[in-house]
């Protein structure tokens, strides 16, 4: 400290010419250039990963119709169904399966839909469940 003794209390020189910078302004000198804009969300978007859809077989159809009418034949009963089903990516290729547990409030047999009391629909062509009654399994 007794090197700068005689400068440490000086006052701290500003520029009559210009104006302070704010602290703002001063830490965006100091953030990462970013050239392309969109480059790293498109970067993340590529990344992200997309499953196909299953394509069913014959057999496979037929034993969904069966569930899909003995939904329709206990849908007085309320009971809690769980439907595993495709949704389609809007941004790319392919997407993913979801599994939805519910109770049944309407099938739509022209439409091809079940709506469930949340408003969740489900298009019949895109239930993919294989297990118990109605691409799906009773879940009380």
């Amino acid at each position: 400290m007794e090197k700068y003794k005689d400068i440490i209390n000086l006052p701290h020189k500003q520029s009559v010419k210009r104006p302070r910078m704010s602290l703002l302004d001063r830490a965006a000198q100091f953030a990462p250039f970013a050239a392309l804009t969109g480059y790293d969300d498109a970067i993340k978007e590529t990344g992200r990963l997309t499953g196909e859809k299953i394509e069913l077989s014959e057999e496979d159809l037929n034993l969904l119709n069966m569930k899909y009418q003995l939904l329709v034949d206990r849908l007085y009963e309320e009971h809690e169904v769980e439907f595993t089903y495709f949704v389609p990516d809007v941004a790319k290729n392919g997407g993913t399966y979801v599994t939805k547990q519910g109770i049944v409030k309407k099938v739509d047999d022209f439409e091809r839909m079940i709506t469930l009391y949340d408003g969740t629909k489900i298009l019949m062509d895109e239930d993919q469940s294989g297990e118990g009654p109605i691409g799906g399994r009773f879940c009380d």
